[in-house]
């Protein structure tokens, strides 16, 4: 996790004290169900609450104590002694460090899936206030990057807010799969340790029990957590290419908010850059990035082995801490997004009308013209405005097959921008509900 790309609330989710804590809630609980099934006495689960519960635990401590034991959790069960004293004897019975490791890493990421759902319910707010803001604000649609035919700036943040409304529900979905709970005892049979703490230790910390893990908990839900965290990834870098590239001196129909004082370049003091998108654009990348050593892990050996541990302490945090930035920087440049819509129409009449060629083309079959003759008579006029030689419409009313078809008069209405947005509304109330679109 690197300061310039985290946000404090959820680097806490994966601070050295947050999952000590949880290490403890994970035993502690333990130790209340084996005493209440009377495998520990009742007085020895109420002293490990009493005496640990309320500490902070020595990070440093527990550091200098494995570099002894080589294993991180019995260097923490050795510190969390220190504080228990003989009733210590009674933490840990029965279970294994995958009980505690996999069970925090569910803890942990099912908290990081909320902050992440809260930042996904941010970046839809902003991006539906500004969607009816222009709703009705015409642009120029692009295929292959060139103009196509007109559609409204309010439609494209609305196609951005369905996108990521799919995110929130595929999110949703990850975390209920990830917060399950396992304390099943070495290689997952529960041999040593009873059912019934598994289920008591899952109901305390929010969690589901993992139905059969063998030691650990399958990592086919970790592939599908960070898969879905790469998928939101790339919803943000497609919106962060259409900023970008709106951006662009020649289209300019839209632009990051520049603040006082804020500077673009080092050497030319004009600039103004797209320097928030490109920065969303690479953090995507990273995200996407580590939902394939996820995939990865899901091959383990026979019922376990530790090939997954490295992988998962490097991209649990570096995973949701990049995405949370993200989300969040993508909220600020949408809120504080400047739009031009002088320019999105000096861009819409930059072809001289070939926008309408569509039309012309389909009302020269209605008038009886074949497909492939209303199809020449129309790219015949087109490509001379493409040169720059001249206006579609006067060309079209010039041509002796189109106006054999199709009067001056039913030529001009044809030109009518109107005409592409009357489904505006249909589409909004697809997207928002109909109650929405009302309102």
């Amino acid at each position: 996790m690197i300061p310039r790309y985290s946000r404090p609330e959820m680097t806490e989710v994966w601070d050295a004290q947050t999952r000590f804590r949880i290490w403890f809630e994970i035993e502690a609980h333990a130790c209340d169900a084996l005493a209440e099934i009377g495998v520990i006495p009742k007085e020895s689960a109420k002293a490990i609450w009493e005496k640990a519960g309320g500490v902070s635990f020595d990070v440093a401590r527990v550091d200098e104590i494995e570099k002894v034991t080589k294993h991180d959790v019995i260097a923490f069960l050795t510190h969390l002694a220190e504080f228990i004293g003989p009733d210590s004897r009674f933490v840990h019975q029965g279970m294994t460090s995958s009980d505690v490791l996999d069970t925090c890493l569910s803890v942990q990421l099912k908290r990081a899936a909320d902050i992440l759902i809260a930042d996904l319910d941010a970046l839809l707010a902003a991006l539906k206030k500004r969607a009816y803001e222009h709703k009705l604000t015409p642009t120029i649609g692009r295929s292959h990057g060139i103009h196509a035919e007109p559609v409204t700036f309010g439609l494209k943040l609305a196609q951005a807010y369905a996108e990521f409304s799919r995110a929130k529900e595929r999110l949703l979905a990850a975390q209920k799969d990830i917060a399950v709970c396992a304390i099943s005892g070495a290689v997952g049979t529960f041999a040593n340790i009873d059912p019934r703490v598994e289920a008591h230790v899952a109901e305390k910390l929010g969690l589901a029990v993992e139905p059969v893990s063998t030691q650990v908990i399958p990592r086919d839900r970790h592939a599908m957590f960070f898969a879905t965290l790469g998928v939101v990834a790339s919803s943000l870098e497609r919106l962060a290419i259409e900023i970008r590239h709106l951006q662009r001196t020649e289209v300019l129909e839209a632009e990051e908010f520049f603040s006082e004082g804020q500077k673009g370049s080092s050497a030319m003091p004009h600039k103004r850059n797209p320097v928030l998108t490109e920065n969303v654009t690479g953090l995507a990348r990273l995200v996407r990035g580590m939902a394939l050593p996820a995939m990865e892990n899901v091959a383990l050996w026979h019922e376990r082995d530790i090939s997954h541990s490295s992988v998962e302490r490097m991209i649990g945090p570096d995973a949701t801490v990049t995405l949370d930035f993200a989300l969040h920087r993508m909220t600020g440049v949408i809120e504080k997004l400047l739009v031009y819509p002088v320019n999105m129409k000096r861009n819409l009449d930059r072809l001289g009308g070939l926008i309408h060629s569509q039309r012309v083309l389909l009302a020269l079959t209605q008038k009886g013209v074949s497909r492939e003759d209303a199809y020449t008579y129309v790219q015949r006029n087109a490509m001379p405005v493409w040169r720059g030689e001249g206006d579609f419409l006067t060309l079209l009313k010039a041509d002796k097959d189109v106006r054999a078809r199709l009067s001056e008069a039913e030529l001009e209405e044809l030109f009518d921008l109107g005409y592409h947005l009357k489904h505006v509304d249909l589409i909004f109330a697809r997207v928002f509900g109909q109650q929405a679109q009302a309102a």
